[in-house]
């Protein structure tokens, strides 16, 4: 006997899950078929393997089955880090750069102030390309932009404010407390928007490139808190 995990969409209720199993088990060779609704998933045993085209065909187009497994998983997983690949493109970018500055008289404060300027240079650049688009996609996560529609079009231009404090050196402990206040609260929207496992674009690259909403976003802010931190309290 083989049995195999699936994702089924499109269940809303039990007479749902009713309709499935039997439509399911009056397929030739399948033994068991077990529906669970809140899941959105289903179990079925069978005689031998099954075709997935054949457990689909017996359904109404409302109820979508995908396979559950490692491969699966596997390629989500490289679909998620291909969709990301600009992120960390433009993260070793400007490390490089930031290295390059201080390259004859190397001081880790100069880099990270560096590294901060260009981080929010760049950002900023991003979303001015499409203001209204990343206000639209801001206001998704971030609960400051969600309560306040102006705090979503200022965001742009207090980065690259941000972004020429740290450049020149000019009031960098006020640039370093609006850093942990503003990533601080875009962090916890992030945060709150991964354990609620929502779908969502990523806005900090604004919406050329359509970043998902994933770990490395939060990473990406938490990095940025940690060196305002670092050298706030050394």
């Amino acid at each position: 006997m083989v049995t195999a995990n699936y994702t089924i969409t499109g269940l809303t209720c039990g007479g749902c899950k009713a309709f499935v199993e039997q439509k399911i088990q009056a397929i030739n060779g399948v033994q068991n078929v077990i529906v669970h609704l809140e899941q959105q998933s289903m179990s079925v045993s069978s005689s031998s393997a099954l075709n997935l085209s054949a457990l689909q065909a017996v359904l109404p187009s409302k109820y979508r089955i995908t396979l559950e497994g490692d491969e699966v998983k596997k390629n989500i997983k490289k679909s998620e880090l291909k969709a990301l690949q600009p992120l960390f493109i433009i993260f070793f970018g400007i490390s490089i750069v930031a290295v390059l500055f201080n390259f004859k008289s190397w001081s880790l404060n100069n880099f990270m102030l560096d590294f901060m300027g260009l981080f929010y240079f760049v950002f900023s650049v991003f979303k001015f390309l499409d203001l209204k688009g990343f206000t639209a996609t801001f206001t998704m996560y971030d609960p400051l932009a969600a309560k306040y529609l102006f705090y979503a079009y200022l965001y742009p231009f207090i980065e690259l404010l941000l972004a020429g404090l740290f450049l020149t050196r000019f009031q960098i402990p006020f640039a370093l407390i609006a850093t942990l206040i503003i990533l601080g609260i875009t962090t916890f929207g992030v945060t709150k928007a991964l354990l609620g496992r929502k779908k969502i674009a990523c806005a900090c690259l604004g919406t050329l490139l359509k970043l998902p909403m994933t770990k490395a976003t939060f990473i990406e802010n938490t990095i940025m808190i940690c060196m305002a931190l670092y050298m706030l309290f050394k």
